[in-house]
């Protein structure tokens, strides 16, 4: 019975396939001018003919017709009518309507006149949605994705106001820092590549899946609490209004970076292009805490641990110094298919996707520094530690994502797999001196890493409406398994006396490094609405409530590589050959040998897991004519535990290390000035948690610079004996309040301006650790405020001619101000190594937070001849990054001014061909942090140059 079940419906899907093969479609979208909701219950027809369709709870419709132009006549029950003129249906292909509106018939008006054109843009649809939302927020649609010539959301949603992209990936809010922005995927809360951030790495997601991307920056109660300079969500197509099978593919080239001899790489694995480490960097051991130590073995070659001594020696890959090679250029491959069939009732979507991208950078005379005050009446920073030298890295994405959708008559139903696979490579040289360890000397040194990651996410999500359409029921379920291991991170450094080569204590042993880190992450949420009449208006109740679980498993393995009567001459692979590997000589006295740092107490192995139970209502009705509220509350019970232990022992176990119950009250009012105007206002409290890391006594080194993270727990001392912090982490509770004016015009056309105002207790950042060097760690600080104004303007210049039609504006200002409260204990630090004639007072600028951010561009589009261009600025401003304490001097990020240039161009039939060309970093910006200081040069942190990039683009759609 199954199988005759099975054939009929194949036999049914062939046949429809067929017959509508030798027809055209029309599909659209009805929406209320007012309310920017989707219409249930429109009629739409071909005028002088019965041939039409009816509406669905998404406002869809479709037709499908012979080949020809047609008028579409759209009504509605008290609503004026409508007729599209122009509608070309072509055999074979989907003509889209995706913004049709309909205005409430209030004055008996005759039906309105409109062409096909005119509504053919989701730049419209987009506008419509943003001027009727609940929340503030900002968005950029697929067609503006084209536009641009972005191929990633990354690249795309900076063009939204107030955002900024940090490293290429990941997205900020309104210049807060990674903290204070979450992203999420289809609404739903995902780890990212990254699991101790915030956002996720929007370069993974390809353009061509993407609907829209839609940044919200006023809470609402059906929102995460821990929200505060906004939510970045992605959201991907789950019925393309077309057949698409696309294959893309792309090139870059980066002059004094691609093609170049000088290139820095070490050999590595041979998977290593697809983003996966093929077992050559794997630990020698078996992870067990029973590995033998030289002190059990020196003097007692022939030993049983002896033997397992040299055994793991043996398994050490030898190689440990990077090599010069010829660098490769930039490539990037992907395809994309998907369609939607209509079955009956029945709709069917998906859509499959597989890119791929590799790119190479190559940075020349890249620094490291590392300076403090001496003396008060000194000005001048003193330098403590400086690299200079140069560094290669391969970045392999390699990404899938396969959705289906089924729509029934008051059901919706989608099913998404997305997995996201990254291997990082990277190789450096460096020149180094040191002057801080009691002794000046200098040194080469030489670095290898590798990172492989990998993000598995599922999404199960279901939309059901109730037969009089009152009653929305909306649920989602999705699991996600997040893995990174850093595989054999290798670091040598050699003294460098003369033409004397040593290794000793004071320079550093080399150390190899394995880190391994598992979270998985289960997030489900139910969100019902109820449409009702209240005070004699349209009203809608919203509650529901959420339950996401995290559990990370954690751990670092470190050996210090010690050659011991080796014959060094400079190059670092002779350090583990087979006839240097312990022992050289029968006393076992002599030769490379290990110590395994993390035996017999490891601080970096750690558990945690943590659950949070959300529940929430709110109400969003009328309260005075034009006057919309939406008035709600937030709650959620959080739990963080941990079990690990610190250096000297202490152990916890199961620790409940946060144990929150809050209350997130929120009020949204939106004043509709005029039709095409709102005045809104907002007002709300959030919360900014500590992560997994941060939340621990980890110590976590990043090779390359040398700097180390130290966990919270870890109280700090100083040379008097004074705690400056006491290794109590806690989370940070906000206020936030909101006003915003907005004017829309036709085309996707806007103005607008915010302020924005918002308190902090006990924030979190990241401040220099006192008792050790190039250590940083996160810390509650004193409380802080930020008040911020935020200007937006897009605009067309047709206004000033013909000529000037294709031509568009938009740009982006936002200006914040923001202000620490010292602690009694950094206040105290401030003035202890104060310069002589310093005024220091209890005020500093709050960490992460950009004093400015401006987005600016020009774009080109004709829509005649195919060709779209624009040229695109983003720069934010000085921000501080790292706070000093006692003799450590403030880290600032000094502005990168970026400007890109995009041109895009369809060619061939239907314009099946898409070609591309941009230039990246045109200003040849150099991005760079700094030490800063009372009457001091500033001195380099890190300063590298990223230099200009060209890059070529191809698609074909079949």
């Amino acid at each position: 019975m199954i199988k005759s079940y099975l054939l009929t419906l194949v036999v049914g899907i062939l046949s429809v396939t067929q017959l509508l093969a030798q027809k055209g479609t029309v599909r659209g979208k009805v929406y209320d001018d007012k309310t920017g909701e989707a219409l249930l219950g429109v009629t739409v027809v071909i005028d002088g003919t019965t041939i039409g369709s009816v509406t669905d709870f998404d406002g869809n419709f479709e037709i499908n017709a012979d080949a020809g132009t047609y008028t579409l006549r759209v009504s509605y029950v008290s609503y004026v009518a409508l007729a599209i003129q122009g509608v070309e249906v072509k055999v074979g292909q989907v003509a889209i309507l995706d913004n049709v509106r309909l205005s409430e018939d209030v004055e008996q008006l005759e039906e309105i006149v409109i062409t096909a054109q005119a509504i053919r843009t989701s730049e419209e649809a987009l506008l419509t949605v943003k001027k009727k939302s609940a929340n503030l927020l900002d968005g950029i649609s697929s067609q503006s994705f084209r536009k641009m010539g972005d191929s990633d959301a990354a690249s795309a949603v900076k063009r939204v106001p107030g955002v900024t992209v940090e490293g290429g990936k990941y997205v900020f809010v309104r210049g807060l820092g990674d903290r204070y922005t979450k992203s999420t995927l289809n609404g739903v809360d995902i780890p990212g590549l990254d699991p101790d951030r915030n956002t996720i790495q929007m370069d993974m997601f390809p353009t061509s899946l993407i609907d829209n991307i839609v940044v919200l920056k006023s809470f609402t109660s059906d929102l995460p609490g821990d929200f505060t300079g906004g939510i970045v969500n992605v959201e991907t197509k789950d019925f393309p209004e077309e057949q698409v099978f696309n294959i893309s593919f792309g090139g870059g080239i980066t002059p004094g970076m691609h093609f170049t001899e000088d290139y820095l790489t070490y050999a590595g694995g041979k998977t290593d292009f697809l983003g996966i480490d093929d077992g050559s960097r794997s630990i020698p051991t078996d992870r067990s805490s029973g590995i033998p130590r030289y002190t059990d073995v020196v003097g007692r070659p022939n030993s049983e641990n002896a033997q397992s001594f040299r055994s793991i020696l043996d398994g050490f890959n030898p190689v440990m110094g990077a090599m010069r090679a010829n660098s490769f250029m930039d490539y990037s491959l992907g395809v994309n298919y998907g369609n939607q069939n209509t079955l009956g009732k029945n709709v069917i979507g998906y859509n499959v996707s597989v890119s791929y991208k590799n790119s190479t950078e190559y940075f020349e005379g890249a620094e490291y520094g590392r300076y403090g005050k001496s003396d008060p009446d000194v000005f001048a920073l003193e330098q403590r530690e400086y690299q200079i030298g140069d560094f290669g890295v391969n970045n392999v994405i390699l990404s899938g994502l396969a959705g289906v959708a089924l729509k029934r008559e008051r059901s919706k139903y989608k099913l998404n797999f997305l997995h996201t696979q990254n291997g990082e490579s990277k190789a450096g040289i460096f020149d180094y001196e040191n002057s801080d360890l009691g002794a000046n000397f200098e040194a080469i040194q030489h670095n290898l890493e590798y990172s492989e990651r990998a993000l598995t996410n599922v999404l199960l999500n279901g939309t059901h409406y109730s037969k009089d359409s009152k009653w929305l029921t909306e649920w989602k379920l999705s699991p996600t398994k997040s893995t990174i291991t850093d595989p054999d991170i290798r670091y040598t450094r050699y003294r460098v006396d003369g033409t004397n080569l040593t290794i000793g204590s004071e320079s550093g042993y080399p150390e190899r490094i394995w880190r391994y880190l598992e979270e998985d992450n289960l997030a489900g949420k139910l969100d019902l609405a109820r449409d009702f009449t209240m005070l004699a208006a349209p009203a809608k109740l919203k509650f529901g409530g959420g339950y996401t679980y995290k559990q990370r498993d954690y751990e670092i393995q470190n050996f210090q590589i010690i050659p011991q009567g080796v014959g060094l001459t400079g190059d670092p692979d002779e350090i583990m050959q087979p006839d240097n590997l312990w022992p050289t000589n029968d006393s076992g006295t002599q030769g490379t040998r290990y110590e395994a740092l993390f035996v017999p107490v490891n601080p970096n192995k750690y558990d945690g897991d943590i659950s949070n139970t959300a529940a929430y209502v709110s109400n969003e009705f009328f309260p005075l004519a034009g006057l919309k509220a939406i008035v709600g509350v937030r709650m959620e019970k959080y739990v963080q535990q941990y079990s690990g232990q610190n250096q000297q022992g202490l152990e916890l176990v199961d620790e409940t290390v946060l144990d929150d119950f809050d209350l997130f009250p929120t009020v949204n009012l939106i004043y509709a000035l005029t039709e095409t105007q709102n005045l809104r206002f907002s007002y709300s409290q959030t919360i900014a948690r500590p992560s997994f890391k941060e939340a621990s006594f980890a110590e976590i080194i990043d090779p390359l610079s040398g700097r180390t993270f130290i966990g919270g727990f870890f109280p700090d001392v100083n040379s008097a004996g004074q705690v400056i912090w006491d290794g109590n982490l806690t989370a940070t509770r906000i206020d936030n309040l909101d006003v915003r004016w907005e004017a829309f015009q036709r085309m996707g056309q806007t103005v607008a301006a915010s302020v924005f105002y918002k308190t902090f207790e006990r924030p979190i950042e990241i401040v220099q650790y006192v008792q050790a060097p190039n250590n940083f760690q996160p810390r509650n600080v004193g409380d802080g405020q930020v008040l911020g104004l935020e200007l937006e303007l897009r605009q067309n210049l047709g206004f000033a001619g013909r000529f000037f039609e294709p031509l568009s504006i938009n740009g982006n200002f936002t200006f914040i101000s923001s202000r620490i409260e010292m602690s009694p204990t950094e206040y105290d630090s401030r003035l202890l190594n104060a310069r002589d004639g310093e005024s220091v007072v209890n005020t500093r600028p709050m960490a992460g937070q950009s004093p400015y951010i401006i987005n600016a561009g020009l774009s080109y589009n004709g829509e005649t001849n195919g060709l779209e261009a624009g040229i695109f600025y983003n720069v934010q401003g000085e921000t501080l990054q790292f706070v000093g304490i006692a003799d450590r001097p403030d880290v600032y990020a000094v502005p990168f001014h970026s400007l890109n240039f995009n041109v895009n161009k369809t060619f061939g039939a239907d314009d099946r061909i898409r070609a591309g060309f941009g230039v990246n970093n045109l200003l040849n910006d150099v991005r760079e942090s700094v030490f800063k200081s009372f009457n001091a040069e500033s001195e380099v942190f890190s300063r590298f140059k990223p230099l200009t990039s060209f890059s070529l683009r191809f698609s074909y759609n079949f």
